[in-house]
């Protein structure tokens, strides 16, 4: 299975306050590779409850390129491929106000939730969040920073995939252009 595992860590309640993006490439069920990129949100606001979390200040993301100065880098890792997130509703509404902000293109990409995946595959476990997931199947995880919730996720999916063979079709998947409300 070949995809992308993307997560977005925000500033605050607003979708387009990205500060953080986190991505693991997966070729043949392997991750080959990962990376993390600060982003300067279009405000200044960071919500303490959120800092708690990822760590992140203004003061990090300052210098930081804008997700439409990332764009250039990040559609091209993205164009073309299928995008995994747990929790997805989330990280690709991160995305799609993104999108919109910088009034950019959608990749042409399609994406799954890990989180369904992980409900099909063990539903045993007492909730599905990406810790307690992560928990189980022994992946290692420093929550809330992006790098590693991706690769968290690339090996959720991975696992995943494996667990739900003999069921069927382990993956449902939606255009990240529908999601934005666009053919």
């Amino acid at each position: 299975m070949d995809f992308v595992a993307i997560d977005f860590e925000t500033a605050n309640y607003e979708r387009d306050s990205a500060c953080s993006i986190g991505w693991a490439v997966v070729r043949n069920d392997a991750v080959v590779s990962n990376g993390v990129r600060l982003i300067r949100p279009p405000y200044r606001h960071f919500e303490y409850r959120f800092t708690e979390l990822h760590g992140l200040t203004w003061e990090d993301v300052a210098t930081a390129p804008t997700f439409g100065d990332l764009w250039p880098e990040l559609h091209e890792l993205l164009e073309g491929q299928m995008l995994a997130a747990h929790n997805a509703p989330f990280d690709m509404g991160v995305l799609g106000a993104l999108l919109d902000r910088y009034r950019l293109r959608s990749p042409k990409s399609s994406y799954f939730c890990t989180c369904v995946l992980a409900r099909r595959a063990w539903p045993e476990l007492p909730n599905h969040k990406l810790g307690t997931v992560a928990r189980h199947l022994g992946i290692p995880l420093n929550h809330h920073q992006a790098e590693s919730d991706a690769v968290a996720c690339a090996r959720i999916a991975i696992a995943a995939n494996v667990a739900l063979a003999a069921v069927g079709p382990p993956v449902k998947t939606t255009s990240v252009a529908r999601r934005r409300g666009r053919k």
